[in-house]
Formats: structure tokens, sequence, C-alpha cells
């Protein structure tokens, strides 16, 4: 039986209502030392209207809701108590808690348990805390899917799959002298592993679009000195944020903005023209922007139109995603059918923009379907894509099948990871460390 948490579960600020929540075997026995009603033999779930008391005096009036194991978030018997949101309050009826045997729960320690006690898989857990970050709407439909376990709902076919074959597998090699039980050949390996790597690969693609979505890009604007960079920032957030004038190298360090585009957050990023820098402040700018491009994951070159010159820097963003816009139209003498045209002193940037959602390419559906998402989910399914292939490989090189098993359970082990279904208390230490404490 897990010892009794509390935590504050909703934010420590000034409010109408402030919720603290318990959970543990003995939590009903800890709040009845402070709750002027015995909550001891509850056996449903109830909202109960008393007082918080110490000794001879009321700390607060509140209302307790009962949750009665297994029915609770977290699988055990549980608590909310609903109190005036004066943190005062809140602060004096934790304190009372934890004087009675509650100790103050970990970062994300009451989804740990709804995961431990199999209320939720790792994916859900997850989302839990993926809809407490989500930026946009967009964001938080892709988490809820996954919360209401439809993402969970991706794997288990995979899993069953891999797991049909690889058990076959091992019924042959430890079972030989059943000759009814049909051998498991190497086209059939083939076979089977071709089609779990096609998904693998589906789900691969969808999850790195729902991942763009999720958490959005780095975008950063570079080109020579004077070619509107600034002003394009301010047209994209719809702010005067970057500062703007005719004298080259104005901008010295990275300006940042954010803008939500068609669901998508770009974290933009205006940097320090680049060119041989003049005095010791200009040249740590440029190097600066050298490295925005390093780890942008879009990059928008700005050139400027009334010059009509080519594109420069090719060398610098050759291996980048980018896009090449030209600046100042209003005030460029020719212009070519090839290139993307903007002016950004006018705000006139829609053409740049839908080039940036054709770049990012992500299809309508993937707004609505669930995801496997995250940087962990995705390295898993890029383990099990791997091992999948491996095992095609030495089905293909006539390996020994006993060896052949041996990449095909790495790739079932990895879809358990997915779930948390493998060593739960390694993977969940990592994972639920980043979340609220309430939560």
């Amino acid at each position: 039986m897990h010892e009794t948490i509390v935590a504050l579960a909703t934010p420590p600020l000034k409010s109408a209502l402030a919720i603290i929540r318990l959970s543990g075997g003995d939590c009903f026995d800890v709040v009845s030392k402070i709750f002027s009603r015995d909550l001891r033999g509850v056996e449903r779930q109830q909202a109960l209207f008393g007082k918080i008391i110490a000794g001879s005096r009321v700390i607060d009036e509140v209302v307790a809701i009962i949750y009665v194991a297994p029915k609770s978030f977290t699988g055990e018997n549980a608590v909310e108590i609903i109190a005036h949101g004066s943190m005062l309050i809140a602060d004096e009826i934790i304190e009372l808690l934890i004087a009675a045997g509650a100790r103050l729960a970990l970062n994300g320690e009451f989804s740990s348990r709804a995961f431990l006690n199999g209320k939720i898989d790792l994916i859900q857990a997850e989302a839990i805390n993926d809809i407490i970050n989500a930026r946009t709407h967009e964001a938080k439909n892709i988490s809820i899917l996954s919360l209401e376990g439809k993402t969970s709902g991706l794997v288990l076919p995979l899993k069953k799959s891999i797991a049909d074959l690889l058990s076959q597998i091992e019924v042959n090699i430890d079972f030989p002298e059943y000759e009814d039980i049909e051998e498991v050949s190497r086209a059939r390996v083939i076979s089977c592993c071709a089609e779990s790597i096609r998904t693998v690969s589906a789900l691969i693609r969808s999850g790195t679009q729902g991942q763009i979505i999720k958490e959005g890009i780095k975008v950063a604007i570079i080109g020579k000195p004077n070619v509107g960079k600034s002003s394009l920032l301010n047209a994209m957030i719809k702010q005067e944020k970057a500062i703007v004038t005719n004298i080259p190298g104005t901008t010295r360090d990275i300006v940042e903005g954010e803008i939500n585009l068609n669901g998508v957050t770009l974290h933009i990023l205006d940097t320090a023209g680049i060119r041989e820098a003049t005095d010791e402040i200009e040249g740590l700018g440029v190097e600066k922007a050298l490295s925005a491009i390093e780890a942008a994951d879009l990059v928008i070159l700005v050139v400027d139109a009334s010059q009509d010159e080519d594109a420069p820097f090719a060398d610098i963003i050759k291996d980048k995603k980018h896009i090449v816009v030209y600046n100042k139209a209003d005030i460029a003498e020719k212009k070519r059918d090839s290139r993307l045209y903007i002016s950004a002193l006018h705000k006139d940037i829609e053409p740049l923009l839908r080039e940036i959602t054709t770049v990012l390419a992500i299809d309508s559906e993937t707004y609505e379907q669930p995801s496997l998402n995250n940087a962990r989910q995705l390295g898993l399914l890029g383990s099990i894509r791997e091992n999948l292939m491996t095992a095609v490989k030495d089905a293909q090189d006539n390996q020994p099948i006993d060896l052949i098993s041996v990449s095909l359970l790495s790739a079932y082990n990895a879809t358990l990871e997915i779930l948390g279904e493998g060593n739960k208390n390694d993977i969940s230490e990592e994972i639920f460390s980043r979340f609220c404490v309430g939560k």
C-alpha cells in the first residue's frame, strides 16, 4: 500500500477556489484527523461539506470529494479538498495534512501512481503533461486523442503482429519434436517484417507531423544587412518588436517572436546581418546568426529584391530546410517568375506564409488523428524499424532462425517501452519528473 501523498492541484495563486489532492491507502484516516466529518468506513464516491479544524480553531469551510479505490484517477483511495482560494488557507491545510501523516507529493507522482496501478498507460500519462503545456487548440486536440487511449491503439496491432511471429519462432526453437507445428520460414519472416516496417514508417511520418503541431518549429530569418529581416519579423508577429533603420548592422543580437500559423507555432528568430563584421559586437551577432541557422528547423533567407541579385549563402543553408524570399518587392524594378516576392515594410507577406505552410507539408488529417509524436515515442519507433530491417536482412542472408529472433525480440521490447509495459519504474522516473507537482 502506497503512503498518502498530498499536493496543491490548482495554481499557487489567489483565486476563488483551491483544490488540495490526496492519494494513498490511508488518506481517509489522514483527512479525518483534521476534517469535521469521519471518512473512515466510506464505501462509495461522494462529496461532503465540512470544516477543516486545527484543535479548536476552524481553518476553513470546505467540500471534500471522496474517491474509493479503485474508482479514482490513481486507482487508490483519494480525496480532493475544495477550499477557498487563499494561499494562506491552502498552505495551512497542507501543513495540517502532512502533520497528520501525509507527505508532499513529488512531481507527477499522482500520474505515476495511475500508471503503475494500470489506470493509464505511458502514452496516456505523457498526454496529461502535453495537455497542460499545449499552446494551440490543435496541439491540445492531439494530446486529448492520446489521453483517450486512441494513440495507444496504434501500437497494439504492431505489438501483436511482432509477438505472433516471434512466438511461432520460439515454439519452433523450443519444441522441434512436434512435427504438426508449422515451421516459420525465412520468406514468412521477410513478408511479416516488411508489412510491419510499412506500418512503422507510416507511424513515424504522422508522428513527425504531429510533433510539429504539438511543439512547433524554430524558424531563423537570415540574410545580408539591411535586407528587411527585422521588418519581416515585425510583419509576421504583428508587433514592432525589432528595431528597424536604414543603417546596416542595426540588429546585433537575436530578436525572438512567436506566431500560430494554421495551428503550428513558429518560434521565429531575427538574426544579425551576415557579413564581414566591422567590430567585435557585430562579430558576436554574426556568430549567433550562424548558430541560429544550425539550430533552426526552417531557415528563411531574405534577399533584397531591389538589388536584383542571386540568393547568397547557398553553402550555409544547403543542408537545411529553407525558403528564399525576395523582400522590397514594392521597389523592385524587375521580377522573375521563379522567385517568391514580399514587401515586409507594407506587411505584404501572405505569399511567404503560404510557402511555409507548403514546406511544412502537414496533412489536414494529422490535426484530427492520433499520433506517436514525442521524441521518446519516435525514437522507439525508429528502433523498431531498424530491428525489423535487421531481421529482414538476416533472413535474406539465410541466417539461423534463432539469430533472426534476436532482432524481432528487440523490436517487440521497444513496442512494450512505448506503452510503458517494460520496466515501469525505470521509464517513469524520467517521464514523471517533468510533471506539475499536483499531477
